[in-house]
């Protein structure tokens, strides 16, 4: 009975460490088991790329206006459910001369899906990108972070990456609900090359909206300059 008590207890535990492990890979800024892996782009030029997970929301026209205001092209990272009832306002992102990417059609942790779910994630919010009237470069970016095996796997056939972030100011507690402590955050941690996240579509994310221009302005100061995605990728420095 001892023995089969010890059996058991080293199964849960190597069950928990394997889980861990697991918990870790699927949102690693450092490693992806397939496809090229972007955090950040190694440059000597003052380049950043804005960039938006999520919507369209009811936002959508005031982070617009704020961008505007500012000549900044961002990079918005829409889901196809939401463009889909959000038409208009999806379409209207692209008007403005943003670039636009993959973030999934429905949101769900694309860990553990089945390579039919994948697909249909991916290619119907393309299908749904391209008929908004974007034409360029479809970049993905993985809900909530996370991919494994599959995901990657599926990119890396279609020889597109998986866009990531090195500025993430949301992803603590204590910054993320005072937009003054996000915007010092952006610029204490900013570099050349540097892929900042935020969510600004939804009134739950108040301070993330209002952080933006202070950002923008920031950065300005400091002589950076504002490219999108897929721009931004043409300044890595060749090894």
């Amino acid at each position: 009975m001892k023995k089969l008590i010890k059996s058991g207890m080293v199964v849960i535990i190597l069950l928990i460490a394997v889980s861990y492990l697991l918990n870790e890979l699927s949102q690693s800024r450092t490693f992806q088991f397939f496809g090229g892996l972007v955090t950040s782009i190694e440059t000597n030029e003052k380049v950043v790329a804005l960039t938006f997970d999520d919507g369209p929301g009811v936002n959508t026209h005031e982070i617009l206006d704020t961008l505007r205001r500012h000549d900044v092209k961002g990079t918005f990272y829409l889901t196809g459910y939401e463009i889909e009832n959000a038409f208009d306002d999806a379409s209207k992102i692209v008007q403005e001369g943003h670039e636009i990417g993959n973030h999934s059609y429905s949101h769900q942790r694309m860990v553990f899906k089945s390579p039919s779910f994948i697909k249909d994630e991916i290619d119907k919010t393309d299908e749904l990108i391209r008929q908004i009237g974007y034409e360029g470069e479809i970049t993905f970016r993985p809900p909530y972070g996370r991919r494994l095996v599959l995901l990657p796997y599926y990119l890396s056939k279609q020889d597109r990456k998986t866009i990531y972030m090195n500025i993430e100011p949301e992803s603590y507690p204590e910054i993320a609900g005072d937009a003054t402590k996000i915007e010092n955050h952006v610029v204490e941690n900013i570099e050349p090359g540097s892929i900042i996240l935020l969510h600004v579509m939804y009134e739950s994310r108040r301070e993330s909206l209002n952080s933006v221009e202070g950002i923008i302005n920031s950065l300005k100061e400091e002589g950076y300059k504002f490219v999108t995605i897929s721009e931004l990728l043409q300044y890595e420095i060749e090894e």
